[in-house]
C-alpha cells in the first residue's frame, strides 16, 4: 500500500537544516562492507591498517557514504516525494571513520527550483555533513535531489 508523502518539493525551504540521526559502525561491519566493495588492507585487516596512513582499521569512504544514505532515507526521504538524485557535485572524505565512532548527519537545503523540462519535478540542492562524536567533520557531499511537486505548474 502506497502512502501519501508527508513532504513534497513545496514543503522544503532553502536554509532549512535537518539533523538526521546517528550511526555507529562496528569493526565487523567495516570489514564486511570492505570485503565486498573496497577490499583494501586498511579496511580489512587491523594489523595491516597499523602501517597505513590511518594507523588503524577504518571504514571505506564509500561505506561512510552508504551510512549517510541510510540515515537520510530512514530519517527523512521515506516521508518525502523523493524521485532520486541526478548526482553529486562534490564529495569529500575529511577524516577517517574508525570502529565505534558515532556519526551524525546534518542536511542543509541550499537551493531549489522546478525543472524546466519536468514541471512536476523540483530540484533541491543540498549539503550533507557527517560528524564524528568529537564534532570533527568526516564527510561532506553536495548535490541535488528530485522531488515530486504537490501542485505541478500548469503549462502556459
Amino acid at each position: 500500500m502506497k502512502q501519501t508523502p508527508k513532504y513534497f518539493w513545496e514543503d522544503l525551504a532553502v536554509d532549512e537544516v535537518r539533523d538526521l540521526g546517528s550511526i555507529t559502525p562496528t569493526a565487523e561491519e567495516i570489514v564486511a562492507f570492505a570485503s565486498q566493495f573496497d577490499p583494501q588492507p586498511f579496511h580489512l585487516d587491523p594489523e595491516a591498517a597499523k602501517d597505513s596512513v590511518f594507523g588503524a582499521l577504518c571504514a571505506s569512504g564509500w561505506h561512510t557514504c552508504a551510512m549517510a544514505m541510510r540515515l537520510m532515507v530512514t530519517n527523512f526521504l521515506h516521508e518525502t516525494s523523493s524521485l532520486g538524485s541526478p548526482g553529486l557535485d562534490s564529495l569529500k572524505w575529511l577524516k577517517p571513520v574508525y570502529p565505534g565512532d558515532t556519526l551524525s548527519l546534518r542536511h542543509t537545503i541550499t537551493e531549489k527550483r522546478v525543472m524546466a523540462k519536468r514541471p512536476d519535478v523540483g530540484l533541491v540542492r543540498t549539503t550533507w555533513e557527517m560528524f564524528n562524536q568529537h564534532g570533527d567533520a568526516v564527510l561532506r557531499m553536495e548535490g541535488y535531489g528530485m522531488f515530486r511537486l504537490r501542485q505541478p505548474a500548469q503549462p502556459a
